[in-house]
């Protein structure tokens, strides 16, 4: 009986031994026929995988979404894509199925719905619930630009069906725009030191110029989305349709400091401000819950009523009392436009500074000091070269301005170049014995900073 035992002990092994080598095998040449972009021959290792060996490597689907993608765009056939489709999401499931702790929820499952939207499969409403489990269960991993826009656009279309209510929609927008801004963030966090090294003249890695490029891609299709998502919602948040309803509905929700919360910052966002609902939305808030926001929205009434030092009052203790970041940095942004407005550039720039410290992507804040130090060159310096010098500075914020907020791109390489044509020339840095890299100061005004003279 031992040795009957022993003997089918040793066959088991060695069966196991064989089916592991056998998909050990499969998966090198699936491997090696992917990395070189041969799908059609990766596609018969991936179906003896699927067969044969599913729960082997993780890799079989990594490889595998990559694969369907490239085939479904490789074909003009429809029939063969909606197939192909289909097979790209028994893929992304299986995998969820087999590795759920390699697996990132918000990234697959609304890759998964945006290909049923793609090809047509399933209702909206489908698609839509898949996108929101994504959105609910993992938002973090939840980044495709197109994704997000489908999201939005499916529950904006849903609201039209009857699907929706027009409050959840601006709740879900705002939940979309704070995390596109989270998303810029962390893009304009990745390229900023790259920046900079380019601008001390430091030659970057391979790495590190394959990092900043694909950061400000990024930047790129968040700033293309945010403002799809803007026009999505379109006529919809216009102060025409906001006040109406904030109105009808205030009595009922007067005492509820959520939806006062909400109703104000609608309103403050979409600059309804200039109305008595507004005064008397703002004045609830205050008196249910001093906070940043209420702060905030006196601060504003104080403004349009040119009570400039009151409302800075309210400006800085909202800002004090905010805690999310980008709304903080918008608060900062406001107090440095104000004393830009009043000639302070110092306490201007402090400011702008600040609010580049809580939101990075926030490009304009660059354009603006770039802005200050233009019309500050004839104070800096002793001589014209030292005045004229100043627009390098300028013109390295302005750039900086285009490449952490890709929508201002365009009028930051604009701004920049009209600046480098009032800075020294090749022949004036001759003349002043400088080569490219050496360092002016400009200590003599409120400046204070230094540039490096730029390689003619």
């Amino acid at each position: 009986m031992k040795t009957y035992l022993f003997s089918f002990l040793v066959l088991f092994t060695s069966i196991t031994i064989n089916a592991q080598d056998d998909c050990a095998s499969e998966l090198s040449l699936y491997s090696e026929s992917a990395k070189v972009k041969n799908y059609q021959e990766a596609l018969v290792n991936y179906n003896n995988l699927i067969k044969n060996c599913e729960e082997y490597s993780i890799v079989t689907y990594q490889y595998g979404k990559i694969m369907f993608k490239a085939l479904i765009k490789g074909t003009n056939n429809e029939e063969e894509k909606l197939a192909l489709a289909k097979r790209y999401i028994a893929n992304e499931n299986a995998r969820m199925r087999i590795f759920p702790d390699r697996s990132d929820k918000g990234d697959i499952v609304s890759g998964i719905a945006q290909m049923m939207n793609d090809h047509s499969i399933g209702t909206q409403k489908d698609q839509f619930l898949l996108f929101d489990e994504a959105w609910t269960e993992d938002q973090e991993n939840f980044t495709n630009p197109k994704s997000i826009y489908t999201y939005f656009l499916q529950m904006v279309n849903l609201l039209d069906e009857g699907e929706f209510e027009l409050q959840e929609v601006f709740e879900k927008y705002d939940e979309v725009q704070l995390h596109l801004e989270e998303l810029e963030n962390q893009q304009a966090l990745v390229a900023k030191p790259l920046i900079e090294k380019q601008d001390n003249q430091e030659k970057l890695t391979s790495a590190e110029q394959r990092n900043l490029k694909n950061a400000e891609l990024r930047l790129k299709n968040y700033d293309v989305i945010r403002n799809s998502v803007d026009k999505v919602i379109g006529s919809r948040a216009d102060c025409e349709n906001l006040i109406p309803m904030f109105e009808r509905d205030f009595e009922e929700n007067k005492d509820d400091l959520e939806w006062v919360r909400n109703a104000a910052d609608r309103l403050f966002k979409k600059e309804c401000t200039d109305t008595d609902f507004f005064v008397q939305i703002v004045a609830q808030q205050h008196e249910l819950e001093p906070s940043a926001k209420s702060a905030l929205y006196l601060g504003q009434l104080s403004f349009d009523k040119n009570e400039i030092n009151q409302a800075m009052k309210y400006f800085k203790e909202s800002a004090d009392l905010e805690e999310n970041k980008p709304d903080k940095a918008k608060v900062y942004y406001k107090i440095a436009n104000t004393y830009k407005d009043m000639g302070n550039y110092s306490n201007a720039r402090n400011y702008y500074n600040k609010a580049l410290k809580n939101q990075p992507s926030l490009g304009i804040a660059y354009l603006k000091i770039a802005e200050m130090y233009a019309k500050s060159a004839n104070d800096c310096g002793t001589d014209t070269f030292d005045k004229q010098a100043v627009y390098w500075l300028a013109a390295e914020y302005a750039t900086k301005a285009g490449r952490v907020s890709p929508k201002l791109q365009s009028t930051a390489n604009q701004t920049a170049e009209s600046y480098i044509g009032r800075a020294p020339r090749k022949t004036d840095v001759f003349s002043r014995n400088l080569e490219g890299g050496e360092k002016i100061d400009f200590n003599s005004c409120w400046i204070n900073e230094s540039v490096l003279v730029p390689n003619l």
